[in-house]
């Protein structure tokens, strides 16, 4: 077999940081925590940004969103950026995306085209032919549906299909399918479930690049536990609501937040002076819930996560069957968090919370990164790309801005960085939000306005007290208004060295 490392990314979607059964008693996570075991747990690895797309293209392009161009859901990366793929592609690996891309947008219009859109993504015939190349990957299988949505089609319908499920519309809702009745529990047959198409064909593809002796890089990108709240039996009775522990706001937390924060804790909230480009903006309605019905959700929530556990426990197995898990490396971690009652909110918006911007995160490579350990040294997931080439030996390319975290995940070095950006710009000027984290501190602000939040993640680690307007803060809330300025000078990329004086 090749001696050059392979890597293997594993990916779920809207996965809150302390939902890994390590840490968390109320949820079973046992091959998730089998990787911990053999691997080192991250416990302050953050997002580049807390929505889907921006974060996607940062993991393969190695760069903040403000720079790839993916600044938003319902953007897309455009296909000449360049991609980690094409870095590993010209070093010889084989290269592959099986699961979710969300690189595109769901509708296209004259200037920018989308194979993720309709119709063209229920085309079956165009994608029984279609394969790649796709932003750097030679190879992709993929699908776009959450749950039992409509938008799904591409290969994972073909999948079905050639499975026996000939009524796979009968699970999935209108106009594409038929059934709109599903509260909780799926009525998909678990054989039929997209978790065991990624983990299979995740899994073919190990087997053929073991069957020629191939490097690869490859991406699993599974969809769950993002919304909507659904579950194949019997797993959707797996979890009691009953002895589900449902977070709750801090009484007056909001007070000297943001206005959004606090319109969030009214029944019918008028944020229309937010909304520019006249898409929907998440977040921004009433968060305002049921304890009971939370609770159910957060069991199905929790579900979502076990079953997805158990299909990267098959592919973790398929490793080890093919003698690949001491030369691979493998990272799990998620593209953004998830609210599901912390600071009474719910799902995800411009709430820049430890909930939302932190990321569960486990590395593997037996050999070289300590097993049965932890690190909290500052990780975002913009720091991919560069770090799985260094650890191959491939030359990280200029246009990268993400710092090469080898040594940190080798245990030769406590840290790479000494901060973390978090960007959001969900509309032009009304939602662009840029966050600034440190070892202790967390300081947020937003485009043209006056107001912000500073926490304390030391003193303060849930996050109700927003030193913003506190004078007794003013010096710490400037100096770290210039650190931000710096760390965003500091991010420029340098596409290549000064060569000559002039």
């Amino acid at each position: 077999m090749s001696e050059r490392p392979n890597v293997l990314l594993i990916t779920s979607d809207q996965q809150h940081w302390n939902t890994l059964g390590r840490s968390n008693p109320e949820i079973h996570t046992p091959n998730l925590d089998r990787l911990a075991e053999q691997g080192t747990t991250f416990t302050r690895a953050y997002v580049p940004n807390p929505t889907c797309t921006p974060t996607r293209a940062s993991i393969i392009t190695g760069q903040y969103p403000s720079q790839h161009g993916a600044y938003s859901l319902g953007t897309k990366l455009m296909e000449d950026v360049h991609t980690v793929g094409e870095d590993f592609s010209d070093a010889g690996y084989r290269t592959a995306l099986v699961g979710k891309a969300h690189f595109q947008p769901l509708r296209e219009v004259d200037g920018y085209t989308s194979l993720e859109s309709y119709p063209i993504m229920q085309d079956l015939d165009f994608w029984r032919d279609f394969h790649g190349p796709f932003y750097g990957f030679e190879h992709v299988e993929l699908a776009r549906n959450h749950a039992d949505e409509a938008h799904v089609g591409q290969h994972y319908a073909i999948w079905m299909e050639e499975n026996g499920c000939h009524n796979w519309r009968d699970y999935f809702r209108p106009p594409t399918g038929n059934n709109s009745d599903q509260r909780h529990k799926w009525l998909i047959p678990e054989e039929y479930h997209y978790d065991r198409w990624i983990a299979e064909r995740t899994n073919a593809l190990i087997d053929r690049y073991a069957d020629d002796d191939e490097s690869f890089f490859l991406w699993a990108s599974f969809f769950d536990p993002h919304p909507p709240y659904l579950v194949p039996e019997p797993w959707d009775t797996m979890y009691d609501p009953d002895e589900i522990t449902v977070p709750e706001i801090t009484p007056g937390e909001h007070d000297k937040n943001p206005p959004h924060f606090q319109m969030t804790q009214e029944q019918k909230p008028d944020f229309s002076a937010w909304r520019e480009s006249g898409q929907g903006i998440h977040g921004m309605s009433s968060h305002l819930f049921n304890r009971d019905a939370m609770a159910k959700n957060i069991a199905i929530y929790y579900a979502m996560i076990t079953l997805m556990d158990k299909y990267i426990g098959v592919i973790l197995d398929r490793l080890e069957e093919r003698g690949l898990a001491d030369n691979t490396v493998v990272v799990f971690t998620t593209d953004h968090g998830h609210f599901f009652g912390q600071h009474g909110l719910t799902a995800k918006g411009p709430f820049h919370y430890e909930d939302l911007v932190k990321a569960p995160f486990i590395v593997r490579h037996p050999g070289r990164v300590p097993a049965n350990a932890e690190n909290d040294g500052l990780q975002t997931l913009v720091d991919l790309a560069p770090t799985f080439l260094s650890t191959c030996g491939i030359d990280v390319p200029g246009c990268m801005t993400g710092v090469d975290q080898t040594d940190v995940w080798a245990g030769d070095a406590d840290a790479a960085r000494d901060h973390v950006i978090v960007e959001n710009r969900h509309e032009p000027t009304t939602i662009h939000v840029k966050t600034y984290i440190d070892e202790r501190y967390k300081l947020t602000v937003y485009f043209g306005r006056d107001y912000g939040e500073l926490f304390d993640l030391r003193d303060d680690p849930g996050e109700t007290d927003n030193l913003w307007g506190n004078p007794a803060f003013s010096a710490l809330k400037a100096g770290l208004t210039t650190k931000l300025l710096f760390a965003e000078m500091g991010k420029e990329p340098l596409p290549m060295p000064r060569i000559w004086g002039a």
